[in-house]
């Protein structure tokens, strides 16, 4: 296995015939993780800045580490992030995402969604949701049409017997039990249209890299019972159909239902046989046409949204820092084993609390952390739930855990995956003015955050190690009470 995935690989960044084919030299997205509420972590990367697009999987076959090597893909996502965020993430149970995960429900691949949503604090976003990932995107549309500013739907269906009524499937079905690389390679065959030479070989290799024989099916067993029927009435989001009148899993009828029972919901039927969006008929302009439906569709809620908040110069974020107190003295009081005890729990606090408030992790620095978000307001919520899981913690602890926490916003300089600056430095300096216990917060957070019903405590003007003037910093009160 470990050979034919170096094949894969191979392949995937050897094909030069795409019919859209973007900077094969770009570097590759970071790969994040968020962790669902039933405790299933979730790989995602993100890539471009402006109003964001969610790609859901295309269950089961998702690997986005391996999709950024195929130059056909890159292109695809490249030309997605052009104009928006496009956020891209692997189902449970596939790609980078926890292998182990049991639960393949339509609610279990709704809970993947909302993870990667919380962890990037997104409050509103397009939703793309392609093939056997239609019902889902679907259902989280439904009852979420706060959060979905418009719903991509492609080759997609809403009901199983839908989905399971093609002749191909039909005998797929009968090799997914008997013989794993028979069913990949039937699979590979047919989604790519019967297309010669080596390349569905190489595609089935793919898809047996994203998910186990074992996982294929329980999650193909799951799917046969979805049926969001009912959800469709409930969309409330602009709904774009997009469909290829010659692919042979998914009868066109399909697509015309889906789009005549969700209201305001529009159809765009395209040429080609192939069921991959960033595949088609070059002669045709088929890549391109499924672009340009997708830049029509979004176009004007994004134009809209430009207009209200103009882009900044730099990349605007609230910078916190975490720093344990007495550390030092921590160790020669009760010892490296039971300091680095203490140390994992604040490190195992502090990771959690990012991961609920949507913050990114900068850098561990050993007795404390840094970390960046994009809403001074989650800033402050996650500093609070730390503070009080510190205190929480400490009640029942030995050794208490007391962590100063400090707060600054403004445009960081950003390399690879680092920040520095002066916004930066300054966290760093607010951090270690305060108490174990406390926030401390800049002006510019306390002014960010003005109305949101955080309390906070004037420190007057202090004097900051490296800065000429004095700083006013505030004491955010964190208590219940607060």
């Amino acid at each position: 296995m470990a050979e034919e995935a170096r094949d894969c690989l191979a392949w995937l960044a050897a094909r030069k015939d795409a019919a859209i084919v973007w900077d094969s030299g770009a570097m590759e997205p970071r790969i994040q993780y968020a962790q669902t509420t039933d405790g299933v972590s979730i790989a995602f990367w993100t890539l471009g800045e402006g109003t964001p697009l969610v790609q859901m999987p295309n269950f089961p076959f998702s690997h986005i580490q391996l999709e950024w090597q195929d130059l056909h893909r890159r292109g695809w996502y490249q030309r997605l992030a052009e104009k928006r965020k496009l956020v891209r993430y692997d189902g449970r149970g596939t790609g980078l995402s926890e292998r182990s995960a049991a639960d393949f429900s339509l609610d279990a691949q709704v809970l993947d969604l909302e993870a990667v949503v919380q962890r990037l604090g997104l409050e509103r976003f397009a939703l793309l949701g392609p093939y056997n990932g239609g019902p889902a995107a679907i259902a989280y549309a439904a009852r979420r049409p706060e959060k979905v500013s418009h719903l991509i739907l492609w080759c997609a269906w809403a009901r199983a017997s839908d989905w399971s009524r093609s002749p191909q499937l039909r005998a797929l079905r009968g090799l997914l039990d008997k013989d794993w690389d028979t069913y990949t390679e039937t699979y590979a065959h047919i989604g790519a249209a019967w297309s010669p030479g080596e390349e569905p070989h190489r595609w089935a290799a793919f898809l047996r890299e994203s998910i186990t024989q074992e996982a294929m099916q329980e999650l193909a067993g799951a799917i046969r019972g979805f049926d969001v029927t009912d959800d469709l009435a409930q969309v409330k989001s602009p709904t774009l159909v997009l469909h290829r009148r010659q692919y042979p899993l998914l009868d066109v009828d399909v697509a015309r239902r889906l789009a005549s029972r969700i209201p305001d919901a529009r159809l765009a039927l395209l040429e080609s046989a192939t069921e991959a969006p960033w595949e088609g008929d070059p002669w045709m302009g088929d890549v391109e046409a499924v672009l340009a439906a997708i830049d029509e569709f979004l176009g004007k809620g994004e134009e809209a949204a430009a207009a209200a908040e103009p882009p900044a110069a730099g990349a605007f974020r609230t910078i916190l820092f975490t720093d344990v107190e007495g550390s030092t003295a921590l160790t020669q009081r009760v010892g490296d084993a039971k300091a680095r005890e203490v140390l994992r729990a604040h490190e195992g606090i502090v990771r959690e609390a990012l991961k609920a408030h949507g913050g990114s992790e900068v850098k561990a620095l050993g007795d404390g952390f840094m970390a960046s978000f994009s809403s001074a307001t989650r800033a402050l919520e996650c500093a609070i739930a730390m503070q009080r899981a510190f205190a929480a913690h400490s009640e029942a602890a030995d050794a208490p855990i007391r962590v100063r926490i400090g707060l600054n916003a403004g445009e960081p300089i950003a390399e690879q995956e680092d920040l520095f600056g002066t916004a930066v430095n300054m966290a760093a300096r607010i951090a270690a003015k305060a108490e174990g216990g406390e926030i401390l917060a800049s002006d510019v957070v306390r002014q960010l955050v003005a109305g949101k019903g955080f309390l906070f405590a004037d420190r007057g003007e202090v004097e900051l190690k490296g800065f000429e003037e004095a700083v006013r910093l505030y004491e955010v009160r964190w208590g219940e009470e607060g």
